[in-house]
């Protein structure tokens, strides 16, 4: 038992001694088979050849042999301007960090016997929040004597849900909770649609205001004839 601990002590080091492992593939001379499945600069199937032969091939067309996938066998190896290839990539990946959509849900709470004008601006910020492509959870709270009268909130929930029903809808229906009357709107528009809207928008009032704030040409002066 005593020797099979020392076994696994000693297997563990030996793994762990050169630290963590790079998540980055093996390139070029880091490459250590004695022959490799090699996969041209446009994706031509090259075939299986030896690691040299593949090296010699790389230095030809000025690129860099990289090992894409370690655990074929043989390793598949492809002809590509490495540097170029991590620089698209982190282009991409920051890309679609940009564009990823984030589902937010926003709150806004109401009386049941609220008074018109808080009601349109209550109503505002639903709207707004519904074109940004945000849900909306609308809780209507009851106090005292409201608490026996629930079909008020009921039917102000129904008339904001009709009122905005062309930039969203009942994604989950008027419930009692406790106090609360609760109910959930879900947009017509994606997020990311959403996104890319308020990004052409933006684009476009910085347009007008460059243009605004461009010179105008001077009228060319008259030459009086003599």
């Amino acid at each position: 038992m005593t020797d099979s601990c020392a076994v696994v002590r000693q297997t563990v080091a030996r793994c762990t001694r050169g630290g963590p492992i790079s998540a980055e593939p093996r390139i070029n001379d880091r490459i250590r088979v004695p022959e490799v499945r090699l996969v041209g600069p446009s994706g031509e199937q090259v075939g299986i050849v030896p690691l040299a032969k593949a090296l010699e091939l790389a230095q030809e067309y000025d690129l860099d042999l990289v090992e894409v996938a370690a655990n074929a066998r043989p390793p598949v190896c492809k002809l590509m301007d490495y540097g170029k290839f991590k620089y698209e990539s982190a282009m991409k990946a920051r890309e679609a960090r940009k564009n990823q959509a984030h589902t937010v849900i926003k709150e806004m709470k109401l009386r049941p016997k609220i008074d018109p004008h808080d009601y349109d601006t209550k109503k505002g910020h639903v709207v707004r929040f519904l074109k940004q492509g945000d849900k909306v959870k609308i809780t209507i709270m009851f106090r005292g004597r409201e608490q026996s009268r629930p079909e008020l909130g009921f039917r102000l929930l129904q008339r904001l849900a009709d009122d905005v029903a062309d930039l969203g809808f009942v994604e989950s229906n008027p419930k009692q909770d406790g106090r609360n009357m609760i109910m959930v709107l879900g947009p017509h528009k994606k997020k990311t649609e959403a996104m890319a809207e308020a990004r052409e928008a933006q684009a476009a009032r910085k347009a007008e205001r460059q243009q605004g704030s461009a010179p105008a040409e001077a009228p060319a002066e008259e030459t009086a004839e003599a």
